[in-house]
């Protein structure tokens, strides 16, 4: 790449960087002047759901939101061009722990992707321990591939074996290993794959304005100590305040490696407290709502709600079944796991060229039963036709 290359690249990556901050800084204003719910607490005012009149102008941008993520054959709005592909490539995909969905889904679209570019794809599993994962990270550099993929964890955590790769001039992409897309310099990243954590925060908090009508008590779950999941829960609470018909009834801080014993306890604790106002709820992440489901059972809660429940993340084939068979599940905000490993070959590919990122980051989906038809995936139209012109394959 040219000097000259670079420095567009570098100002537009910023350019797009600052566009995204300011949006998040905005909405992290607006949750800081968020009252009545302490962040990490589940103490809240059990307050009515009907509001002050709802909020209809803000009903109408939210649903107008809903309706365009909810769409299932969106256009391709990738990219279409691009260099061919780059021959006899080696690339290693450094899995946080394979037993995640959502690791384990791109993982699948990198070796679907691999084997349309002629390349041999190799997947490490670290196993979900910080130990396992640093081995993982030093066997993928011992091996001196054209490329490593960090897959779902902190590269930071792992920053004497990413030093060694940026010193041997192996590129490094990553899937949600930083909380922005794009490129990175510190650590050093070619791009990062994922969705924006503004957009998914945004959406599931206009869904629940738009499918409540503008009146709604709502329980979000979190886990606080993940400064990522923190985020994300501030940005939903900023999102729901938007709406004076709207009321956060409580936010549940529950660790995620603690979701299987708390959660059910919590859940009853809930129903007991809010056993009328308690409309809808929204998750970090949809296992919340797969440790949910038995206490609202034993509860004899219907399976359709209320609360009616929304996952801001992943969308792993379980949290499909439960929205399928309408079993205390109502919608997900899906991140396209196969879609985003055909994605990173094509960044691969393009490091391997000497081209820039391509910027591309995936628009925000919403899945209910009325649009997914049956599938435990989020697999949109077009980007495997698109991939496979442009790498001539």
């Amino acid at each position: 790449m040219s000097p000259r290359s670079a420095s567009r690249t570098r100002k537009a990556t910023a350019a797009r960087i600052g566009v995204a901050r300011a949006a998040a800084l905005a909405l992290l204003a607006a949750a800081a002047a968020v009252t009545g719910c302490e962040r990490g607490s589940s103490k809240g005012p059990a307050v009515s759901t009907t509001g002050p009149g709802g909020c209809p102008a803000v009903q109408v941008s939210a649903g107008a939101a809903v309706a365009l993520a909810e769409r299932t054959a969106p256009a391709w709005n990738g990219p279409t061009t691009g260099p061919g592909a780059v021959s006899g490539r080696t690339v290693v995909f450094v899995a946080e722990t394979m037993t995640n969905p959502g690791v384990a889904g791109v993982a699948n679209g990198l070796r679907e992707a691999g084997h349309v570019i002629g390349w041999d794809v190799r997947v490490i599993d670290g196993a979900g321990s910080p130990a396992g994962i640093e081995a993982a990270m030093s066997e993928a550099v011992a091996l001196r591939p054209a490329g490593i993929v960090i897959g779902g964890f902190d590269p930071g955590s792992t920053a004497q074996q990413v030093a060694e790769a940026d010193a041997a001039g192996i590129p490094l992409v990553g899937w949600h290993a930083v909380v922005a897309p794009g490129p990175s310099r510190r650590p050093p990243l070619f791009t990062n794959v994922t969705t924006r954590v503004e957009d998914v925060a945004g959406i599931s908090a206009q869904w629940i304005i738009a499918h409540s009508g503008g009146r709604a008590g709502v329980v979000l779950f979190t886990d606080a100590s993940v400064p990522f999941a923190r985020t994300k829960s501030d940005l939903i609470r900023a999102g729901l305040a938007t709406c004076a018909g709207v009321r956060l009834l409580a936010t549940e801080n529950i660790p995620i490696p603690d979701a299987g014993s708390r959660t059910p306890r919590e859940i009853a604790s809930l129903l007991s407290r809010f056993p009328d106002t308690w409309t809808h709820s929204v998750a970090i992440n949809d296992l919340y709502f797969a440790d949910a489901a038995p206490a609202f059972r034993a509860a004899g809660r219907k399976g359709t709600g209320p609360p009616f429940n929304i996952g801001a993340g992943d969308g792993d084939p379980s949290a499909f079944q439960r929205i399928n068979s309408r079993q205390y599940q109502a919608a997900t905000v899906p991140e396209p796991l196969s879609q985003q490993g055909w994605q990173i070959v094509d960044e691969f590919n393009r490091a391997f060229s000497g081209r820039p990122a391509s910027g591309y980051v995936a628009p925000t989906h919403v899945s209910t039963a009325a649009n997914s038809a049956g599938a435990t995936t989020w697999d949109p139209p077009g980007y495997r036709e698109a991939y496979r012109k442009i790498w001539g394959r």
